[in-house]
């Protein structure tokens, strides 16, 4: 077995697809902020790509760690020379390894923000990217404002302080290009986020702002926010998948696993350049927004439909679920009868092929991705990805059965065990107040939890559906439960 790094990629087995561009010839030309499994798998795959195809040259990755966490991904990235494997699981069990070079540097911010604020200041830097948690850009859930109380904020806009969030780092680097009269860069979000670039950028003028008031406005006016919408599959990194890739003769101490699927669809607002990343796939637009709502309403409200529900009847995997009949059945009724109506069409989107696509992908047995992956801070995804879904359907008087009864049965699970008495745990922000609220005799009470869900408790509809559906779950049990939501009152269509 050979340790990977630099001074080993030739001794590595043929069936491995390593680097055959010159890395030390890489020039860093986009920074990213937030180093994990996806940006791996997904951002960075498409750089490599095009690094291959002998173009991009200017174009290479330094990747960021922000937080005191990221510690042992610059431990890694600096034992490897930032090279690392991703393995793309086929649902036939092929495992298609390929060692990816275009992250050519790594800082770790909590060492030397300073290092991080020249690097993204270097002229050469045209890009910064983002991939953040759906509570990533320090906004307020009671107003959606920027959170001016946050403590890493208030520190970074001390005197002097040397920056220690994403919000410090960035707008310190664009006020010093400011002022050696250098364009600012593009800041591009990588994440699950519905307008990430509109919410990019109010965070960050907002964060300039308390600054200065004129650098806010200066940073909402002239610097770039494009939006973006990614999509690939990509499960927490197992010992199993490490030595998967042993047997076939790498040792990587991270190796990233996904899916074969990848989409990435950008914003082409890039007023200071970009790499030609359509020549590699990626789709470059004028307005992300309906390619973005596909996504969401259909993959990542899918997941929640599948999550948990599944993990009540005692599934621990995502093509458990998906290949369970009934709830197989469940999700085609969410997809077709309440998803897909509220999505207009979308050009070179086929969806019925596209939801095809996606329960494949859900089925594929090699991915591996666990249901209570899927299901952690449910309170950020829910109100994202399931409850537009839901508010739409209500407005139009369509059906909403489905809806109502994923947040039920996140109800349900919040209850503590599954059907089998098993324990089943909540990992979530709102973790305290959403275990207070699901022991209260109320069956409306989960639901009450405004933060989340605003007012639809006060919705007949939703408030007799959610009432009678989490009563069965708790007293009948979730297949019965979802047994007569498959077969009635309205038979699934073929939308």
């Amino acid at each position: 077995m050979t340790r990977l790094d630099a001074t080993t990629l030739s001794r590595l087995s043929p069936s491995v697809w390593t680097p055959r561009y010159d890395r030390s010839a890489v020039r860093t030309g986009i920074v990213h902020l937030g180093v994990g499994g996806f940006h791996r798998s997904h951002q960075a795959v498409y750089v490599d790509r095009l690094l291959e195809s002998g173009q991009g040259q200017d174009w290479g990755i330094c990747g960021v760690g922000v937080l005191p966490a990221d510690r042992r991904m610059q431990q890694v990235m600096a034992a490897q020379d930032c090279l690392y494997t991703v393995v793309v699981k086929h649902p036939d069990g092929f495992l298609d390894a390929r060692v990816v070079g275009s992250i050519v540097a790594y800082l770790l911010a909590p060492d030397d923000p300073e290092a991080v604020v020249e690097r993204m200041a270097a002229p050469g830097t045209r890009i910064v990217t983002l991939t953040v948690t759906e509570g990533g850009y320090n906004t307020s859930p009671d107003t959606g404002a920027f959170d001016t109380t946050d403590p890493g904020v208030l520190a970074d806009l001390r005197p002097g302080a040397a920056p220690r969030t994403t919000f410090g780092l960035v707008t310190e680097a664009l006020v010093r290009r400011r002022e050696r009269g250098l364009a600012p860069f593009a800041v591009a979000s990588c994440d699950n986020i519905p307008g990430n670039g509109h919410l990019a950028r109010d965070a960050f003028a907002a964060f300039a702002a308390l600054r200065d008031p004129a650098l806010g406005e200066w940073v909402a006016a002239e610097v770039p926010f494009p939006s973006s919408m990614v999509d690939r599959i990509t499960p927490v990194t197992t010992d199993a998948d490490r030595a998967a890739l042993a047997a076939m003769g790498v040792e990587d101490a991270w190796p990233v696993v996904c899916e074969p699927w990848t989409q990435w669809v950008l914003e082409d607002r890039f007023p200071g350049g970009r790499p030609p990343l359509e020549d590699v796939g990626v789709q470059l637009v004028d307005d992300v927004a309906p390619y973005e709502l596909v996504k969401l309403r259909l993959l990542n409200a899918g997941h929640q439909v599948l999550g948990h529900l599944g993990r009540l009847v005692g599934h621990e995997y995502v093509h458990q679920a998906c290949q369970d009949p009934l709830l197989r059945e469940f999700l085609l009724g969410y997809l077709d009868d309440e998803a897909t109506p509220t999505l207009a069409p979308v050009p070179g989107v086929d969806l019925r092929r596209y939801k095809a696509d996606l329960v494949g992908r859900f089925a594929n047995p090699a991915v591996r991705d666990t249901l209570a992956r899927i299901c952690e801070n449910a309170s950020d995804r829910i109100p994202q990805f399931l409850l537009p879904v839901l508010r739409a359907d209500l407005a139009a008087g369509r059906e909403i059965r489905r809806s109502v009864a994923v947040l039920a049965g996140w109800a349900r699970t919040a209850d503590g065990t599954d059907d089998a008495g098993r324990p089943l745990g909540l990992s979530d922000p709102r973790r305290d107040a959403l275990l207070a609220r699901a022991r209260d005799a109320d069956p409306l009470a989960f639901l009450r939890e405004t933060d989340v869900f605003g007012d639809l408790a006060e919705d007949p509809r939703v408030a007799a559906a959610f009432t009678a559906t989490l009563t069965s779950l708790r007293q009948r049990g979730t297949r019965a439960t979802l047994a007569d939501l498959v077969r009635g009152p309205r038979a699934r269509t073929a939308g």
